[in-house]
């Protein structure tokens, strides 16, 4: 590693440590000619596969393209960034995991789409229905019947929808009234 200081070519390491969750190493270096200190950083660059759209067309894989399609299913859901981030993570990995420089869009989109019905079965209907070109309220019953006749499906629901069951504020106190300086 050359020295950005004096541009000698002989360094050490003095300490490295693990950073972003393991996924780089943070190195303090010093200089043998000069003895300034530096900090560098090392990450595994690991290419992800080309994705081959419907029309044929080839793009690089775009990260942030996959964000705005979870983004834009889970509006309004209560799932949490993290979550979000930790399953595009996983798509990622399944997507370097195939060892092929190209993947069709339809697998990334199965992909999104089993991860949604994973994470919020609202978001999954949502995306399912803009993915697979939904035409007319039947194609939605059948696949919210498709969901509900799953095993996984049968969870007991975060909040329920009745009315009843609405946590009712409790009463307000009265202020005390309040005692004048005098």
């Amino acid at each position: 590693m050359h020295c950005p200081f004096c541009a000698a070519d002989d360094t050490k390491v003095i300490d490295s440590r693990l950073v972003a969750e393991g996924d780089q190493v943070r190195r303090r270096r010093e200089c043998l000619s000069c003895a300034e200190r530096f900090t560098t950083y090392e990450a595994a660059e690991l290419v992800m596969p080309r994705v081959i759209k419907q029309n044929g067309n080839r793009e690089p894989f775009d990260e942030e393209k996959l964000r705005a399609g979870f983004r834009r299913a889970l509006q309004k859901r209560p799932v949490s960034v993290e979550d979000i981030e930790a399953v595009i993570h996983q798509i990622k990995h399944a997507l370097r995991a195939t060892g092929e420089r190209e993947v069709r869009s339809m697998v990334v989109g199965e992909l999104v789409m089993e991860q949604l019905k994973k994470l919020d079965q609202v978001a999954y209907v949502r995306f399912a229905s803009v993915y697979r070109s939904f035409q007319d309220i039947a194609e939605f019953r059948s696949e919210i019947e498709r969901l509900e006749a799953e095993p996984s499906a049968r969870k007991e629901p975060a909040a329920s929808k009745e009315p009843s069951a609405r946590k009712e504020p409790s009463a307000r106190k009265e202020p005390s009234a309040r005692k004048k300086p005098s």
